[in-house]
Parts: structure tokens; sequence; C-alpha cells
């Protein structure tokens, strides 16, 4: 049985927290390419993510805020 899509307030914070990989990505001078092979990640990925249309797990949150050198909490604030 599918699951129900998360209510709209999740879908705003996820956005959000792509937004806020993507600010520290070009804050960084790093392509989408460079962050996921950083992170040990592909590139579509990094996109979906920094888009809000995929739902990273923690483990992957902190790939990346390890692969752009800031702290987790500022990810996902």
């Amino acid at each position: 049985m599918p699951s129900a899509p998360p209510p709209d307030w999740v879908l705003i914070r996820r956005r959000a927290i792509g937004e806020r990989i993507r600010a520290a990505r070009l804050h960084a001078n790093l392509s989408q390419e460079k962050l996921a092979e950083l992170a040990g990640m592909d590139r579509q990925t990094i996109n979906r993510i920094e888009q809000g249309h995929a739902s990273p797990t923690l483990d992957t949150l902190i790939r990346i805020a390890v692969a752009l050198d800031v702290p987790l909490a500022g990810l996902v604030g």
C-alpha cells in the first residue's frame, strides 16, 4: 500500500533545506557534479535534493554537510 504524500508544511521545509544546500554549494564555488563527487553520490541526487524533490536520509545530509564543510544544523536549520 503506497504511503500518503507528506503534508505541505513538510514539502516547504524540504525545499528550504534544498535551497540552503544549494546556497552553501554556490558559496563554496562547487558544481553539483563536484559536490556529488565529494559526498560520494551522483549529481542527479544532489539536484533532486536541491529542488526539494527528494527526501534525503540523515546519512546523506551528513555526507553533504561534510563535503561542504558546514555544520549539519546550518543545512537543516
